[in-house]
């Protein structure tokens, strides 16, 4: 039976790429993104199966009519994908508390929104997908990208802590963690690199300018093969909490895993050292709960 798939940032990068494979198999797709016609014309001519609408992710009333356009359209929303975004890169003492703000803005408050307008439909219906896009920069900290990696590391708590909650309704939340992918994403039209320049970090900022422009275009993620990927998980009766796209992100992975194991294994008589004197039944408890 074909699924309703609502897609943010769905004009261009990773959203475009899923939007098209979902078409592709029969499936219907609301293409939100804050550009409608750069979205039609990106997807082009594909009759009933196809809605697009306006979407600033920063809009609660917004993304709140986009679900409502999408409801009255195809009856339900069985898939939602959360993946509009943007890096903002520089060392965090050259940025400003606006910077701050729009990040948030769109990475973090922008999913929150489209989830809080979507998820009613899917705990009514007792069924759904949810799938968080994050990053290798959700799990694992960068230079120059601490704004960034902060909105996906606060993605990345909602989304484990939503998915206990939605559970019992059938709704399943995954997040989703790409390391570079062949898109946009380092170009002005998906990053930002506004900041009042410190000289102590000039010769860092230079390398990192360099390492991007050697790199946009030549990433090593398929747009593609991701799109298929989330195609698959979207089958599945019980999807992963996070799936890992790519190899790199695989291996960075793995890199903090170790780095995290080791740190527990080093300093695990200080940490537990810390506990109180008594009966710990209350904690165990407590631990029982939030799990």
């Amino acid at each position: 039976m074909p699924k309703t798939w609502f897609i943010t940032g769905a004009s261009r990068g990773l959203g475009l790429a899923t939007a098209k494979a979902a078409i592709d198999a029969g499936d219907r797709v609301v293409a939100a993104s804050r550009n409608r016609e750069a979205a039609a014309q990106a997807l082009g001519l594909h009759g009933d199966s196809l809605l697009c609408v306006d979407l600033d992710v920063t809009n609660a009333e917004a993304a709140r009519a986009g679900a409502e356009a999408a409801l009255a359209r195809f009856g339900a929303i069985d898939v939602l994908v959360n993946g509009a975004g943007y890096g903002h890169h520089g060392f965090f003492e050259e940025l400003t508390l606006q910077n701050v703000r729009d990040q948030m803005e769109t990475n973090l408050f922008g999913a929150l929104n489209v989830t809080w307008a979507v998820l009613p439909s899917m705990r009514v219906a007792r069924k759904g997908r949810i799938f968080n896009v994050s990053s290798v920069g959700g799990f694992m900290g960068g230079q120059m990208a601490s704004l960034y990696c902060a909105s996906k590391f606060a993605l990345e708590g909602f989304s484990e802590s939503l998915a206990k909650e939605v559970a019992p309704f059938g709704v399943h939340v995954t997040i989703v963690q790409p390391g570079p992918f062949r898109t946009d994403f380092l170009s002005s039209a998906s990053s930002r690199f506004e900041h009042a320049p410190i000289p102590d970090y000039a010769h860092r900022r230079a390398q990192f300018h360099e390492g991007i422009a050697q790199r946009n275009g030549k990433q090593p993620g398929d747009p593609a093969k991701f799109a298929q990927a989330l195609l698959h998980l979207a089958d599945q009766a019980a999807p992963p909490q996070r799936f890992l796209a790519g190899s790199i992100a695989v291996g960075a992975a793995e890199e903090k895993l170790a780095s995290m194991q080791a740190d527990l294994n080093n300093w695990r008589s200080l940490s537990l050292s810390t506990d109180g004197d008594g009966d710990q039944t209350d904690l165990a408890a407590l631990h029982a709960q939030i799990k």
